[in-house]
C-alpha cells in the first residue's frame, strides 16, 4: 500500500477548486450511480439523516462515516477525511481574512 508522505508544508493546491465531501458524495459517486441518500443509507449502515446533512454540509464527515462510505464506495477512508480536512480550513482561512478585514 502506497502512504502519503506527510511533511510540515504539506498543502493542496490552491487553484483546485474547493468542494465539501457532500458535494464530492453527490455529484461524482450518488448522481452517476443514480443512488438517492435513502438507498445509500441502507448500504453503509449510515442514517439518512446523516446523510442527508452531510450533503447540506450540515454535519461534517466522520471517521465512523469515511469508514462505512469507504467500502461501499471502494474509496479509502482517508479520502473522505481529507476532503473534510481541507474544506473546514479552507473555510476557517475564508472566515479570518474577513474577520481581519473588519478590524
Amino acid at each position: 500500500m502506497d502512504l502519503i508522505q506527510l511533511t510540515p508544508r504539506m498543502d493542496v493546491d490552491p487553484s483546485l477548486h474547493l468542494r465539501s465531501p457532500g458535494e464530492v458524495l453527490l455529484l461524482d459517486y450518488m448522481l452517476p450511480a443514480a443512488i438517492n441518500p435513502s438507498q445509500l443509507a441502507r448500504r453503509t449502515g449510515i442514517r439518512a439523516l446523516h446523510l442527508r446533512e452531510i450533503l447540506t454540509e450540515a454535519r461534517p464527515m466522520t471517521p465512523r462515516h469515511a469508514l462505512r462510505l469507504a467500502l461501499v464506495l471502494d474509496t479509502s477512508p482517508l479520502y473522505w477525511l481529507v476532503l473534510q480536512a481541507r474544506y473546514d480550513l479552507a473555510r476557517e482561512a475564508q472566515r479570518d481574512t474577513t474577520l481581519s478585514r473588519q478590524m
